[in-house]
């Protein structure tokens, strides 16, 4: 019995995607629930798995654009591990064969007429790159003296034109061989006007301070092993930020609200956005009831997030209903930076690279760990006071835990 692969739903937004990739090949015997492709739409990337066992025949090029709910390949049920195989194709005895190159080699030598066999390839395990075709197709228009074989007869001149279009088809390859164009996915698209929007539609401004990290390092120091041993999971600064941030909504929460056409919408609850950074595209999976959770059950949280988020596992849903961001550009080496808001929010925390600074303390000189925190807030509904007794009580949460204990 053969079954329809279909492209899921993908929330009530999502009317279609970019089948990017296939993570098998056709006429592969696939297992249940194993991952088939990868989907690119304009708010997240995630995978499609097999809902049964089977032989799978693949009915749509990677790169197309599909559907919700159209069928992009088979899969024949009656054709398991189990079964007795086919009798195994020839395959090309070497990396640097034609049917075994990249589709951008195969292409340039078709044209050219050049066999990748015949070229030494640089590509990892010898395969034949674009370059290598490039600088073969080069080589044979221009043969050195030594290497030319003499004429038997005087051939005829090419003309002028013919001689100028061979030597700009030349110069265009070459100069193909020092660029790669690549088209951007949709949720790189979606970034990047995401982004352009936020700056055009907002009011947007930075504050800034520093935090004084000894506190928080003292304590991970002192519990972490305790503290993972107990819950299974690491005790990180994130945790301390996330609890610092609700602190600090609940103290200013003219900064937990956002803008919606002339009316300003009041939140009452305290869902933070964490940026992870992903081979897609940064994403702000959503840690829910912040206030409502222990520090363990916040790492725990992030950690699986961050996971689904990088593995392409990630969900609509969970990218959804953040009242607040908070993005560490300082696991980067970030020193200081004016993170972007992310839309609808009123503002977003930018954490840094934790650096030892001499500070004056009580009249004295020391050396701190210290970090740069930057709040970037939207004018039109954040006052200057409000984000700067925002930024205080973060950095006072900071530098005395004590205070997330006792929500002082």
């Amino acid at each position: 019995m053969a079954i329809e692969v279909k492209i899921p739903p993908m929330g009530e937004s999502i009317s279609s995607g970019i089948l990017a990739k296939w993570h098998i090949a056709n006429g592969d015997v696939v297992k249940k629930d194993q991952a088939l492709f990868e989907l690119e739409t304009d708010k997240i990337t995630s995978e499609g798995t097999a809902e049964a066992a089977g032989k799978i025949t693949l009915l749509v090029q990677p790169g197309t654009e599909v559907k919700i709910g159209a069928t992009v390949a088979t899969i024949d049920t009656a054709v398991t591990e189990n079964a007795s195989p086919a009798a195994p194709q020839p395959q090309p005895s070497t990396s640097t064969s034609a049917a075994g190159a990249s589709p951008a080699v195969r292409r340039l030598a078709a044209e050219t007429g050049i066999d990748p066999a015949s070229i030494a390839g640089t590509g990892k395990a010898g395969r034949v790159t674009k370059g290598d075709m490039l600088a073969a197709e080069v080589g044979r228009a221009v043969p050195s003296a030594s290497s030319a074989p003499a004429p038997a007869a005087p051939a005829p001149a090419p003309s002028a034109p013919a001689i100028e279009n061979r030597e700009s088809k030349i110069e265009n390859r070459s100069a193909a061989a020092k660029q790669t164009r690549i088209k951007m996915s949709k949720l790189r698209q979606t970034i990047a006007n995401r982004l352009v929007a936020a700056q055009h539609n907002a009011a947007m401004l930075t504050t800034f301070n520093e935090a004084d990290m000894s506190a928080v390092m003292g304590l991970r120091a002192k519990y972490q092993d305790d503290f993972t041993k107990k819950h299974g999971v690491k005790l990180g600064f994130m945790s301390f930020f996330v609890k610092a941030v609700v602190n600090a909504l609940k103290e200013v929460p003219g900064i937990n609200a956002q803008i919606d056409g002339d009316t300003i919408i009041q939140n009452h609850y305290y869902d933070i956005g964490v940026a992870v950074s992903t081979d897609k595209g940064l994403m702000v999976p959503v840690i829910r009831d912040c206030d409502k959770k222990s520090m363990a059950d916040i790492e725990r949280d992030i950690a699986d997030a961050a996971k689904r988020a990088r593995d392409g596992k990630i969900t609509l849903a969970d990218l959804e209903g953040g009242v607040f961001t908070i993005t560490n550009g300082g696991i980067f080496g970030s020193l200081l930076a004016t993170p972007i808001i992310n839309a609808p929010q009123s503002a977003i925390l930018g954490m840094h690279a934790i650096k030892e600074r001499p500070i004056a303390l009580n009249g004295q000189v020391v050396i701190r760990p210290m970090m740069y925190l930057a709040l970037s807030y939207d004018h039109r509904l954040v006052d200057g006071k409000e984000s700067v007794t925002f930024l205080v009580s973060v950095k006072n949460s900071l530098e005395d835990p004590a205070r997330l204990v006792l929500g002082a």
